[in-house]
């Protein structure tokens, strides 16, 4: 067992599926030579050669393409979008191509392409490296769309993905990278699709992936000093959804409040909401509530803390469930 910061477990997950199949192939800009921007592919280049370790033109359209191509021979790609704010020149390229592939073919070409996304804000930049785009891919059928939360995660989630035969879109909270936790290579996998309670409650759950778990679960212990005992689910999996163990958690609690650092307005939150309505709307004791990102673009770096959800909107929230 290693102490691992997320970059590096992400690092060793991909030098792990590189050195188990030599059809995993990495792609993107400055992922080679330099390592990343984030540094997660640092080594990778050197150890496994420009031919499986490729820089990219600064052309996300061509990256997408070009790994679309190489995964209908029998390759499987993993391209890194450099900033989140960056992967609109590909959009067209994942959902037109990309996530209606295997359907088109009747099931005869699969589409094992994993594109790594660094998402969300925290760390000073602005707009376009700092945005959560992930309700665009959730919403699109025939895409996997997963988020880490920690290297634990980071490490089995990352090599999952690369071993599915569908196109996953892959978010790492840019934030969390430098986070460490202790690391078992040899563990079980928990499966890539389920979520995970990673602190139990009895009060209320607080849902969340991402950037956010960790926030929702400082909140938890902020409020256990208050006598209130909060359940957190860390989602995982974003598209599919696991709403069997979001069910259960809230079946516990009665209450939720779902966290996510994107705008609210038709975010990943409103989906929950609208599913736990559909499912315990006798069952609650309050309405579901939302701690989000606001309705607005990403504002500049000076600001983003006033933007980005935090401890206290969180506990906020939760007294406000609790008032009903």
């Amino acid at each position: 067992m290693a102490v691992l910061t997320m970059a590096k477990a992400l690092n060793e997950a991909l030098r792990s599926t590189m050195e188990d199949d030599p059809k995993v192939v990495v792609m993107g800009e400055d992922v080679g030579k330099l390592g990343g921007v984030f540094r997660v592919t640092d080594g990778l280049q050197k150890d496994f050669g420009e031919a499986r370790v490729m820089d990219t033109p600064l052309a996300e359209s061509g990256i997408i393409g070009t790994a679309i191509g190489l995964a209908m021979r029998g390759y499987r790609p993993v391209c890194e979008i450099q900033f989140d704010g960056f992967v609109y020149p590909a959009y067209d390229q994942i959902v037109s191509q990309l996530a209606k592939m295997h359907a088109r073919s009747r099931g005869t070409v699969p589409m094992p392409i994993t594109v790594r996304i660094p998402f969300g804000g925290g760390i000073g930049a602005v707009e376009h490296h700092s945005e959560s785009p992930e309700a665009y891919f959730a919403h699109t059928a025939g895409l996997k769309v997963v988020a880490c939360s920690n290297p634990v995660d980071a490490w089995s989630m990352l090599r999952q993905a690369v071993r599915s035969d569908d196109p996953v879109i892959f978010f790492e909270p840019k934030r969390r990278y430098w986070e460490k936790a202790e690391v078992d290579t040899r563990a079980p996998d928990d499966p890539l699709w389920q979520a995970r309670v990673v602190r139990p409650g009895t009060d209320a759950t607080l849902i969340a992936y991402g950037p956010m778990v960790r926030t929702c679960l400082e909140a938890a212990t902020a409020a256990e000093e208050d006598g209130r005992s909060l359940e957190v689910l860390d989602l995982r999996s974003l598209s599919p959804l696991d709403l069997p163990s979001v069910v259960a958690s809230v079946r516990r609690t009665r209450r939720a409040v779902v966290v996510h650092e994107a705008p609210s307005f038709i975010g990943i939150g409103a989906e929950i909401a609208a599913r736990l309505s559909e499912e315990l709307y006798y069952e609650m004791e309050a309405p579901v509530l939302r701690v989000t990102g606001y309705d607005t673009p990403y504002p500049p770096s000076r600001l983003e803390e006033e933007y980005l959800p935090d401890l206290d909107r969180v506990l906020h929230t939760v007294d406000r469930s609790l008032a009903f």
